[in-house]
């Protein structure tokens, strides 16, 4: 399996800059060797410097593919896969390398975002015993709903997940993402079974997510699990909107303003209230 050269740097300014079309030349029948060896992999790029994804500072895969259309989602360039550049395992792990030193001297790791990457759960995978294998903190960030492609042994290689509770009203979760919550729960009662930590992130929409009650189902729900680290409670921001628009998809929260200060302390002290870690 030959991976082309990328057209463009492999490490971004940032998550938000648009990345389409990096894997469109590649034949169907390599991309869908690529997705059940996990040799090779479909990255939007990598950033460094990272303190927002996960404990100390991070270097941050972030691959392509994603089977939720999240409303508030500002990359929804990683909802496609070929919009990624073509990157084997082997290619992954030596950029990964060339931070290890740094990344000790700030208690910091890897973190694979996206998109989701366990839909490229193979990649993901070896991706992460690589640098388990170098002594690396790794983190997913993942949404959990394809979590059962993941080995409790794979799972053993992951330090820290990152997971996505969205709402708690499947409903509400369906018209907001596009598929039903509960295999997310289930990958979350899964890691608590296996003692894996977890740090929350849940997005706060004025006018979609911010039903008091809903989020103290979803604040219950993680006290429960036992292994809940931290919850993070993000504001919703505008940030990924010029994305929709160039790429000339229908963007459902264009009039949607941030959420107050005042509002966003209220959801957080609703998961305080239940004894986690809230910010």
């Amino acid at each position: 399996m030959t991976e082309a050269a990328t057209p463009v740097p492999i490490e971004a300014s940032s998550p938000f800059e648009l990345r389409v079309n990096l894997g469109k030349d590649l034949p169907e029948t390599t991309v869908k060797e690529a997705l059940a060896t996990g040799d090779m992999g479909f990255l939007h790029s990598f950033t460094t410097g990272s303190f927002l994804d996960g404990p100390g500072g991070r270097v941050v895969a972030w691959t392509t593919g994603c089977g939720w259309r999240c409303q508030y989602c500002h990359n929804p360039d990683t909802w496609t896969l070929r919009n990624g550049f073509p990157i084997s395992v082997g290619k992954a792990a030596e950029e990964l390398r060339k931070y290890t030193r740094g990344l000790a001297k700030m208690n910091g790791g890897l973190t694979i975002s996206g998109g989701d990457p366990l839909m490229q759960d193979r990649f993901t995978a070896k991706f992460l015993a690589a640098a388990k294998a170098m002594k690396v903190h790794t983190c997913i960030e993942t949404n959990g709903f394809f979590g059962e492609k993941l080995t409790d042994e794979e799972i053993g290689t992951i330090d820290l997940v990152m997971l996505g509770l969205k709402a708690w009203n499947d409903e509400l979760h369906q018209r907001l993402t596009g598929r039903p919550i509960e295999k997310t729960l289930a990958f979350a009662r899964r890691l608590s079974a296996l003692k894996k930590p977890i740090w929350v992130r849940f997005v706060l929409v004025p006018g979609l997510t911010d039903d008091p009650e809903d989020i103290a189902h979803i604040a219950e729900f993680a006290a429960g699990l036992g292994i809940v680290e931290r919850v993070e409670v993000l504001p919703f921001h505008q940030m990924g909107r010029y994305k929709w628009k160039q790429l000339g998809i229908p963007y459902p929260l264009d009039s949607v303003v941030e959420p107050s200060v005042e509002a966003t302390q209220k959801a957080i002290d609703v998961f305080r209230a239940n004894g986690l870690k809230a910010t």
